[in-house]
């Protein structure tokens, strides 16, 4: 007699900040209830157990990017990835969810069944390639949105001539050894800004060559809040104020960013002409032709790029590549730039849901024809939910928010005798790309891949965690677009609300 398949209220996919923070969530939310994460990688931590280039840390203050649940309490905003990655593996420990996590196991497919309200999951073992397979009420996505096994890499002209490495930093060499070498960045995104700075400590003579420059933002590495705030609050109430006072400082810098562009330019120019060596070409190298916040806006922790300008560790061009050669890289300009070392930090290679093949009652989920509901939901895909932070702000925000919707939905649930909850199609519903006015390469190259967002509430996603606050926290979750199923009736209960009562955003 064949066994019986293992059965879990809550999947978890991704041992990931996401999903180790979800994890931890309905812990202490359901205590009885089972839950399990399978992740695809040997370790948990996701991108900050996988990027081990050099300098790699957050690009979001440690405040927001922690967990709201688990305050962070290291000395500096601006974390490095080690320290990021004990703060997760620490948090695994005290919230006693190590038990709870499956390593080696890739989610390759999920059909949700109408008859047993239940997800089918088939998951790979990497290490023996076989095939697991279990059962699951619901279904929680916290894989993010980019392929782990690759990054995106240009098909450079003359590749096979150039002696040398190229390296992706996605696929860092761990006995790379940059000391006395001349190294090219090919790239203006975090990843290039975050490197330049630490190859040169390192001893490199750094080149950073892009194609158009990013906006820089040099932030302190340390808040200085941090040194005298808990010294007049408990622990975790200054742990609230310094949350708070990061999420004022972000939402007004991306606000005042969008509303006012030609002053923002104004405001960042002016602090790259204070940092910079006197009569620095900024106009060449520091002014994209987008407005802020088109693209994500990188910060510069203590001002090290712009140091390591002024010191002479590290070069900026700006530039096309026509071709690499066997010694480096020949510009469009006709300019080479000589080259032991060619790093392409050149972005990533989006993937929704870590590629899961999604189909319910034996039907494909065609993903980018589906609406997104709050951004965290697929229409007519019933109990399953997704996390995909904030561009403009920590993913983490957006992380807590997703999680605190979860709950109250699983608790709904349990009230009302439901089995089941998926957010209706909209007919009606204008559809947009998933993440408006956003376009960095990486969203260009892979954003259709993604659900569509309609253009009104529920369907129409904002980057804006206050405004999103209420709406995930407090506003109905019988709203009229959300249909829910009891098995014992077998029937399906949708409740149209009044139009005074309908959620508006």
């Amino acid at each position: 007699m064949a066994d019986a398949v293992e059965h879990v209220d809550v999947l978890i996919v991704g041992a990931g900040l996401s999903g180790i923070g979800a994890a931890s969530r309905l812990r202490r939310a359901f205590p009885r209830r089972r839950c399990l994460i399978l992740e695809a990688r040997a370790d948990i931590g996701g991108t900050w157990d996988l990027f081990r280039y050099p300098g790699v840390r957050s690009d979001s203050d440690m405040f927001t990017l922690g967990y709201r649940f688990r305050p962070w309490a290291g000395d500096r905003s601006i974390a490095d990835g080690a320290s990021i990655l004990t703060y997760l593996r620490d948090t695994v420990n005290e919230e006693g969810i190590g038990e709870q996590i499956r390593f080696g196991h890739r989610v390759v497919a999920a059909e949700w069944s109408s008859t047993t309200r239940r997800w089918t999951v088939s998951a790979q073992r990497t290490d023996t390639g076989e095939t697991v397979v279990l059962t699951a009420s619901f279904l929680f996505c916290c894989s993010g949105y980019y392929r782990y096994d690759r990054g995106f890499m240009p098909k450079f002209p003359g590749r096979q001539r150039f002696s040398g490495p190229v390296v992706h930093p996605q696929h860092w060499p761990r006995d790379m050894d940059v000391a006395g070498k001349r190294v090219v960045i090919v790239g203006s995104g975090a990843t290039a800004v975050t490197l330049g700075p630490a190859l040169a400590r390192l001893g490199a003579r750094v080149s950073m060559v892009q194609r158009s420059p990013s906006y820089l933002l040099s932030v302190p590495s340390r808040d200085r809040w941090v040194a005298w705030l808990p010294r007049i609050l408990p622990r975790r109430a200054a742990h609230r104020v310094l949350r708070a006072k990061s999420i004022a400082v972000d939402t007004a810098i991306y606000q005042l960013s969008r509303r006012y562009p030609e002053r923002a330019r104004a405001w960042l120019r002016a602090r790259q002409i204070s940092a910079l060596p006197h009569g620095y070409d900024i106009d060449t190298h520091f002014a994209p032709r987008y407005d802020p916040w088109d693209q994500r806006m990188c910060l510069v922790p203590d001002g090290d790029l712009f140091e390591a300008i002024r010191t002479g560790a590290l070069e900026m061009i700006t530039d096309r590549i026509d071709t690499l050669t066997e010694s480096g890289v020949r510009l469009t300009s006709g300019a080479e730039v000589p080259a032991d070392i060619i790093v392409t930090a050149t972005g990533l290679e989006l993937q929704i849901f870590g590629g899961i093949a999604l189909s319910v009652d034996g039907e494909p989920v065609d993903v980018p024809k589906r609406l997104a509901y709050k951004a965290m939901m697929l229409s007519g895909v019933p109990n399953f939910a997704f996390t995909i932070g904030y561009v403009n702000a920590s993913w983490t925000l957006k992380a807590d928010l997703v999680c605190d919707y979860v709950v109250r939905l699983l608790r709904h649930l349990d009230r009302r005798a439901y089995t089941s909850v998926m957010p209706v199609h909209d007919p009606d519903a204008v559809r947009a790309p998933f993440v408006p006015d956003f376009t960095p390469g990486y969203f260009r190259r892979g954003g259709a891949h993604f659900p569509s967002r309609g253009d009104r509430a529920p369907w129409r996603l904002r980057m804006n965690y206050l405004r999103d606050l209420p709406t995930f926290r407090h506003h109905r979750l019988e709203d009229g677009i959300l249909q829910f199923t009891r098995a014992e009736r077998g029937c399906t209960e949708h409740t149209a609300p009044e139009a005074s009562q309908m959620v508006t955003g």
